[in-house]
């Protein structure tokens, strides 16, 4: 799956020129938590938060009134609280290398280019709905966790238990298991009962350490 699969696109850009009033209120209309600046060819330049905009007025122990609190944030433009130094993606970055830039650099949102134009941006909202998907969050079955021997063949032989037995994988994933010789399996199935799906994968299995029926 690529960044350009999942990214909200087209995206809401800002001008560096506009006033920080005017994009807070445009990131409260639209429910939207950044959005890329670019300039007059739809190139990037920066990206800004609705953090970076709450903090650009005065601090809270000022004396100044609030009608010259005012008149100051009104004067305050987008360029000069924007980050500059922007990480970006291509829209065809795959996306679990969009999600370990995301998760390296402790930041919620990539801008999408194309070139130097920005096309699309990708959040963590984003990442989670995938996410889901991958888990089969959504859709009824028996999910059952357990934990298998990383070596090859294993999950081939998982699968072909379930197949044979009349069942459908509608979601499979493996994770860092505590011992770095095992890893954990997560399985979710459809056309098996909870036992039979139990007996199924003990000889394929070391242990199973969760089942379940999710709606």
């Amino acid at each position: 799956m690529l960044v350009k699969e999942r990214m909200k696109s087209p995206v809401i850009t800002v001008k560096p020129t506009m006033p920080v009033m005017d994009v807070l209120n445009l990131m409260k209309r639209e429910s939207i938590r950044r959005t890329p600046v670019v300039n007059e060819a739809g190139n990037l330049v920066g990206i800004v938060s609705d953090k970076d905009l709450l903090n650009a007025g005065p601090s809270d122990a000022t004396s100044l009134s609030v009608w010259e609190i005012n008149y100051l944030v009104s004067k305050i433009k987008i360029k000069d609280v924007m980050t500059r130094e922007v990480i970006s993606v291509h829209e065809d970055t795959p996306i679990e290398e969009a999600a370990y830039i995301m998760a390296t650099n402790k930041i919620g949102g990539l801008p999408v280019v194309r070139g130097e134009s920005v096309v699309g941006i990708i959040t963590e909202t984003d990442l989670f709905k995938v996410f889901l998907e991958l888990m089969g969050a959504r859709d009824p079955g028996v999910r059952l966790t357990a934990d298998v021997p990383d070596k090859i063949g294993e999950l081939a032989a998982v699968s072909t238990a379930i197949a044979s037995a009349g069942g459908n994988i509608i979601a499979m994933g493996t994770f860092f298991g505590e011992e770095s010789t095992d890893r954990v399996l997560t399985v979710k199935v459809v056309g098996l009962s909870e036992e039979k799906l139990a007996a199924l994968l003990k000889p394929h299995v070391k242990k199973i350490t969760d089942l379940r029926t999710c709606c």
